[in-house]
């Protein structure tokens, strides 16, 4: 026995030198594989050789090349102690970022001042600094390409692929999207990963790593007006329609992460995400430091009791809106939240400007198909197409309130309605095509048949009701698009959109979602189902419906998959919590048979052909089809 627990012995502590003696002979042979960080807010970025190992199960490392040396990069981070959940920026010089040669291998490990936010679904949203976004906006269509892919790397040595995702305006700042990995949503705080394209393991801190931001508590946007500054933030009015007063709060305007010495002015609105401030006198006064970027300026909320700083990913600047045309304002524009809608888009659009509509404003929610590509195409053609990046969840009220600050200057009335919405009046049915004035006679007529009340009140929103459509015995998208492919709906109308006087919606900029409230003086007014209506193609056929389980745009609408209100009139009747389709859904909400639309675009938009295509149906196109 006492034999063998020698022998045991000698093994374990031979094993021990050895494993030692390999250690050190494999560091000092490569030696960049080891990184030290002083403390949490110096840092020093090395570079890591990249290996490619597509075409190899072990890769190996190679030898290291000579090079000249690369100075360190310092990095310094002034935190506020007021500040709940802070950020750590690595300000890093673009000027130490070598120019990436076009070679597969090997690159150097890419560091860049990025702050991260934890949204629903464990997705994680990095948002490169405007200092070091133009590194990554050399290509003519948004991000460089090159031969790397793009990684967020967890401190635990997680690594998970990092996608673009957009640019954020006013300054403009890159975002890529990636998935918190599952190891490490075991244990809080979450850490914030490194925007990398390396797949080496992240650099070793003396300190925990930094803590990502949470999206239900944050400033996320703002917007500069002549008079004010509108600041959009989660996590203070938690109810709809119970908001705290805007004298809890104050604004703060600061430089860096100066939160302390920042300039605070009045709140003077509190509205669901909306917060309205007076603007800066002090910052506008003062010149910035040397070499700072005046536009470099960060606004943010506080509360006035316990001077607890909400963080903030929101920049503060000089007033900027929609451009307006040479022609001056459009009389008619139309606005909606999107999100991967490409294949519905050219039809929503060509419908609507035909009828009268001349510009159209979309919030894009971080759409991955390829919506860009369809805008450029609509461009193209002479429409008047913008897109507006919005890639915060369940933010559709804010981005509408947004909208209406931001084009109120280029456009008089719009309309908000979705894409799967398509307005008409049954009094076109006699028209052999269609007209700019339509839309237009709409609004007219309610000012001809409301005269006398409209005497001592002005107009300042429409509304118009709505029809929704089933599937229609669809199993899949129509090619020729949703008003020839869907004619099958529910009996009872169901709600209203409205179209909205930009110049009568109240400085509170509320709205519930397709409808503002309106400053004093102004009035509303709803259509009646005879005079116009909205056809909602809201039950599509199954696979497109099922992506409405993604997550709802608004912001006091439960998701889908949430098992609350589950009677909601939110809620589809019989869906159920999962993206599970219903026995029989094809058939389903089909109770009226109404080819109204569907006779009617097709008068106006059918175009003959004769080819056996699939996408051809009956020996005609439709103008919208490629």
């Amino acid at each position: 026995m006492a034999r063998n627990l020698r022998a045991t012995f000698l093994y374990v502590v031979f094993s021990i030198f050895f494993c030692a003696f390999l250690s050190h002979h494999y560091l000092h042979r490569d030696p960049a594989a080891v990184v030290s960080l002083p403390n949490i807010t110096t840092a020093t970025a090395l570079n890591f050789d990249v290996v490619d190992d597509q075409n190899d199960d072990h890769p190996r490392r190679p030898p290291p090349t000579k090079s000249p040396p690369v100075p360190p990069i310092t990095t310094t981070t002034i935190t506020s102690t007021a500040i709940i959940n802070h950020a750590i920026h690595e300000n890093l010089s673009p000027a130490h970022h070598p120019k990436i040669p076009p070679q597969p291998s090997p690159l150097p490990l890419l560091l860049l001042s990025t702050v991260s936010l934890l949204l629903p679904d464990w997705e994680v949203l990095v948002i490169v600094s405007p200092e070091h976004t133009p590194t990554l906006m050399t290509h003519p269509r948004g991000y460089r390409h090159d031969d790397g892919q793009y990684l967020c790397s967890f401190p635990n040595g997680d690594i998970s692929p990092a996608t673009p995702a957009g640019v954020l305006h006013f300054p403009d700042r890159a975002t890529f999207k990636c998935v918190l990995p599952e190891r490490s949503r075991r244990r809080l705080p979450f850490p914030r990963p490194v925007l990398t394209k390396s797949r080496a393991p992240p650099p070793q801190r003396s300190s925990p790593a930094p803590e990502m931001l949470r999206w239900t508590y944050v400033a996320y946007d703002s917007l500069t007006t002549e008079d004010d500054v509108v600041v959009f933030a989660k996590g203070l009015n938690h109810r709809q329609g119970i908001n705290r007063e805007p004298s809890e709060f104050k604004c703060v305007f600061y430089r860096g992460d100066d939160v302390a010495n920042g300039v605070r002015t009045a709140v003077t609105n509190s509205m669901q995400e909306v917060f309205r401030c007076q603007r800066p006198s002090e910052l506008n006064a003062s010149p910035p430091p040397a070499g700072e970027d005046p536009e470099r300026i960060k606004v943010t909320l506080e509360t006035v009791l316990d001077k607890r700083v909400l963080p903030s990913v929101a920049y503060y600047n000089p007033p900027r809106k929609l451009a307006a045309k040479s022609s001056g304002r459009a009389l008619l524009c139309a606005c909606t939240m999107v999100y991967n809608v490409a294949k519905f888009l050219k039809e929503w659009v060509v419908y609507h400007s035909k009828i009268g509509v001349q510009r159209f404003l979309l919030y894009d929610n971080g759409s991955d198909d390829n919506l860009k590509d369809v805008v450029e195409e609509l461009v193209r053609q002479g429409y008047d197409v913008n897109t507006y990046f919005w890639y915060w969840p369940k933010a559709q009220e804010a981005g509408f309130s947004h909208s209406a600050v931001y084009a109120k200057d280029s456009c008089t009335w719009t309309a908000y309605i979705d894409v799967d919405e398509f307005i008409y009046s049954p009094s076109w049915f006699n028209s052999s095509s269609p007209s700019s004035s339509m839309l237009h006679s709409l609004l007219t007529s309610i000012l001809t048949s409301n005269a006398e009340e409209l005497a001592s009140l002005s107009l300042g929103q429409v509304h118009i009701g709505c029809h929704e459509f089933g599937p229609s015995n669809r199993t899949e998208h129509p090619a020729e698009g949703v008003m020839q492919g869907y004619n099958c709906r529910k009996q009872l109308e169901n709600r209203h959109k409205s179209i909205v006087l930009l110049d009568a919606v109240d400085n509170s900029l509320l709205n519930v979602i397709h409808h503002f409230s309106l400053k004093p003086g102004y009035c509303a007014r709803k259509l009646s189902i005879r005079e116009a209506l909205v056809n909602h193609y809201k039950f599509q056929a199954w696979p497109e419906f099922k992506t409405k389980f993604r997550r709802r745009v608004s912001a006091y609408v439960v998701d889908w998959t949430q098992q609350v209100n589950p009677g909601s009139n939110d809620r589809t009747p019989g869906l159920g919590f999962s993206a599970v389709e219903p026995q029989g859904w094809p058939g389903k909400f089909c109770e009226v048979l109404d080819n109204g639309l569907k006779d009617l675009t097709r008068k106006w938009f059918a175009l003959e052909v004769a080819s056996s295509s699939s996408e051809v149906h009956n020996n005609y196109k439709m103008a919208w089809q490629r």
